[in-house]
């Protein structure tokens, strides 16, 4: 999942994105304001961890930004404010959670795995789907007590179609989510078709997969009735 951290402390910036990139994320940074409207613009974010005392405005008005030019990403306001109102007024512009500066690591992390569920309707860390069953804290793959043996990107790509089951995501949009932004000039569908291929030769080796579907020209969904 791609995340933007957002945050003047340098330090503390540089400290989470260790932290969520050893947790398998995929980190981009802003310091100011306007370094991270332009990269909330032009990129797609999963989650957008945001401080709100920024040195050349308030972070508040990225919200307001971000929800109007109908963007996805869960923001997590990350504030050493205390006053009630800054987090009525975060949350009533659409964001998704706060923690309070200083806060662990461990528990950011939680929240974001939180609001994960809510947003795709897991009641649990687990996804069960066509007799396999995804870990995903341990980012394994089992098919009753046999584990199915997948790379970091294979399992990425798996749970990024499970959580979007029965919607078509596109090469692009795959290749975004798992590998952080790309220029378009970079871009080579044929990258994921070979990850694809493999996933689905690991997976039929236990069961059929008829449910891994290539929409042709343009890209794979997991069809779950």
């Amino acid at each position: 999942m791609n995340v933007l951290i957002v945050e003047d402390e340098q330090n503390l910036s540089r400290e989470i994105g260790i932290f969520l990139q050893k947790e398998n994320y995929t980190c981009d940074f802003a310091g100011n304001r306007k370094d991270a409207s332009e990269k909330i613009f032009v990129n797609n974010y999963d989650f957008i961890l945001l401080d709100l005392g920024l040195p050349d405005g308030d972070g508040m008005t990225l919200i307001e930004e971000a929800r109007n030019a109908e963007k996805e990403a869960s923001f997590i306001i990350l504030t050493a404010r205390g006053a009630t109102d800054d987090k009525i007024a975060g949350l009533n512009l659409g964001a998704d959670d706060y923690v309070a500066k200083p806060f662990s690591l461990p528990e950011l992390h939680s929240r974001m795995q939180a609001i994960t569920r809510r947003r795709h309707g897991l009641k649990k860390n687990t996804i069960t789907f066509f007799d396999f069953t995804m870990d995903i804290p341990n980012r394994s793959v089992r098919f009753g007590d046999k584990e199915v043996t997948l790379t970091k990107k294979e399992f990425d790509i798996l749970h990024y179609l499970l959580l979007n089951k029965n919607r078509v995501l596109t090469r692009l949009q795959l290749t975004e989510h798992i590998w952080g932004n790309i220029l378009e000039d970079d871009y080579d569908s044929n990258y994921m078709d070979v990850h694809i291929k493999n996933l689905r030769k690991k997976l039929s080796a236990f069961a059929e997969t008829d449910w891994l579907e290539t929409v042709r020209g343009i890209g794979y969904k997991v069809s779950m009735k």
